[in-house]
């Protein structure tokens, strides 16, 4: 046997010597200590995975539902067009029907996907890598106010995401909700929008005699609106010829000497006109993040201030050929109801506008309460002087943390209950009049250019308020989704 060489020996260290640290390890720990200190967590350009769009939303981490998923993306994306497509004709935001979207097409296993939204149209976009690509575009054409369907679609996707209905069965629940009538009759819409008008009036400070004339003149509004869209005349006219009408009531009023003031027939009549609700839209999609969604909402809003005014020019035009002499909308009303009187008023007309807005039987009570707590706040913000641009931000902050709690408690999305809950917030009749001031008063131009600055400002601060509500609640509101998720799948 051949004898083994022996192993090497390792020069043993005299006392006193310094023991060597191999060059390689020690330049790799400093690198590895110099990375830590300088570079972030993720690259500073990497892209946001479209799924991360779900936080904070009541759809965050959906149940993927996986087998197949490929060979029917196509049916896929038709359905969740058709879903996006449903939920802003029910009055949806923007936001929600991104949201809406991402949830239901990672439910379903798709990912790879980009969502477009614009003013009337939704693109989605799937990529898969190494597989044909798929682009489909829906537009929508008709709107239509369906909060009740609106929330029975967010019941809907909440399904979906937690895993409990695949596609078929929810192509099935989407027929069946666009299928469903409404709650509410056209008849009781019409009666709704009447009552909320004279309730309004009756709050600012109108006699009775002018609250009985201001229901009368928005039940004939009602009825022309109606006649002229079964026509297909368009929004514009249609609000024209409104708006005209209820300054022919207003000057025959005057005309007749009737005790009343005719600016309490101008509110009562013209205030349903008004679309504050759009404009608090718009500056909400603006605020998310949807610029081009915000000025399209912002140009057609503008469109009916234009058709108010000129409906208001042409019957003042016809006043003058009776003599009937002229007309001062912007004469304030003097005095008002007590309190203990105007606060069950103020829960009505929430309750009115949400019949209006065709809401869910079992949200009507908890909306005019919402509304109540809304119109307290701004009453207790404006005693406490904080003025009357940042009273209503800090009541619609209020409502939108309370409609969200409410909202995510009874199935629906945040939307259905703070609309409503906010109208008494929104300064509809200021801008009517300052707009009124600059077109028909030309010496008082710059008046009414500032009252609507103001108008506008006051309706940019509760639009910001209430989404600034809906986010503070976020995170105290993530048991109420899971809870809502629990209860899906045990029905």
């Amino acid at each position: 046997m051949s004898e083994k060489s022996p192993l090497p020996r390792r020069p043993v260290p005299h006392a006193g010597m310094i023991p060597l640290v191999p060059a390689a390890k020690q330049n790799y720990a400093a690198r590895s200590v110099l990375r830590k200190l300088v570079q972030g967590e993720a690259p500073p350009t990497a892209p946001m995975s479209i799924v991360d769009r779900l936080a904070g939303s009541p759809y965050a981490n959906p149940t993927i539902q996986v087998g197949g998923v490929d060979a029917s993306a196509r049916k896929t994306i038709d359905f969740a067009l058709h879903l996006a497509e449903t939920m802003f004709r029910y009055g949806a935001g923007a936001l929600e029907v991104e949201t809406s979207i991402i949830a239901v097409t990672a439910a379903l296993g798709l990912r790879n996907i980009e969502v477009d939204i614009t003013n009337q149209s939704v693109i989605i976009n799937y990529a898969k890598k190494d597989a044909t690509p798929i682009t489909l575009l829906r537009v929508v054409r008709s709107w239509t106010n369906n909060y009740a369907g609106l929330s029975l679609v967010h019941e809907l996707v909440t399904d979906i995401v937690s895993g409990g209905v695949g596609r078929d069965e929810s192509y099935r629940r989407l027929e069946t909700i666009l299928r469903s009538p409404r709650p509410f009759p056209r008849w009781m819409v019409t009666m709704a929008e009447a009552g909320f008008a004279a309730i309004v009036v009756a709050v600012i400070g109108g006699t009775g005699f002018g609250t009985l004339v201001a229901l009368l003149s928005s039940l004939l509004v009602g009825l022309l609106a109606r006649t002229l869209g079964k026509w297909r005349v368009p929004d514009f006219f249609t609000t024209a010829a409104s708006s005209f009408l209820v300054t022919a009531i207003a000057l025959i009023c005057a005309m007749l000497d009737v005790p009343l003031t005719p600016a309490s027939v101008v509110t009562g009549g013209i205030l349903l006109l008004l679309p504050s609700g759009r404009l608090v839209s718009a500056v909400q999609d603006a605020i998310n993040g949807f610029p081009v969604t915000a000025a399209g909402r912002f140009l057609s809003a503008f469109l009916t201030f234009g058709a108010i005014v000129s409906g208001i020019a042409v019957g003042l035009v016809f006043g003058s050929l009776f003599r009937s002499g002229r007309l001062d909308v912007t004469q304030p009303f003097s005095g008002g109801l007590p309190l203990w009187a105007a606060l069950p008023l103020v829960i009505l007309a929430s309750v009115a506008i949400g019949i209006a807005e065709q809401t869910k039987i079992k949200l009507l009570l908890p909306t005019g309460l919402i509304g109540l707590l809304g119109y307290c706040v701004l009453l207790l913000a404006t005693a406490a002087g904080l003025g009357d641009r940042f009273a209503p931000a800090v009541a619609a902050v209020v409502v939108g943390m309370a409609a969200r709690f409410v909202a995510l408690r009874m199935g629906a999305p945040q939307l259905v209950i703070a609309v409503p809950a906010s109208i008494f917030l929104l300064v509809g009749l200021s801008i009517f009049r300052a707009m009124f001031v600059m077109t028909i008063t030309p010496a008082a131009s710059v008046e009414g250019a500032v009252g609507l600055f103001n108008a506008l400002i006051i309706i940019l601060a509760v639009a910001a308020g209430v989404v600034l509500g809906d986010n503070l609640a976020r995170p105290l509101t993530r048991g109420h989704g899971n809870n809502e998720k629990r209860h899906n799948r045990r029905r």
